[in-house]
């Protein structure tokens, strides 16, 4: 399981288990769900520290990579980066002709 689907799913159980707890206290239900939600992001911060750190290097890994395979597309397109040519190919000299009938130059 990536760590990105374990932290998002334990900040929502976090956050049903703070509302379960403050269900039973007879106050507004609109009141209930903005402390369920600021008490379980305070918790949060504390108890799910381990997933938060192990989802934030798996995104750096993820962001580091795509930046190389960026640049290395990046020199690709602008030429840099062109394969040999084999022997069985060699590059031509001068350019096509422009009509058929044209001697070649």
């Amino acid at each position: 399981m990536s760590a990105a689907l374990k932290y998002t799913l334990g900040r929502i159980g976090l956050f049903v288990a703070v509302l379960a707890a403050l269900w039973l206290v007879d106050v507004d239900v609109f009141l209930k769900l903005i402390l369920a939600l600021a008490f379980s992001a305070a918790l949060s911060f504390f108890l799910l520290r381990g997933w938060r750190n192990e989802m934030a290097e798996e995104m750096d890994t993820a962001a580091k990579r795509r930046r190389v395979e960026k640049e290395r597309l990046r020199t690709a397109l602008a030429g840099e980066d062109e394969p040999p040519q084999s022997p069985q190919s060699p590059q031509p000299t001068q350019p096509p002709p422009t009509n058929p009938t044209d001697p070649p130059r």
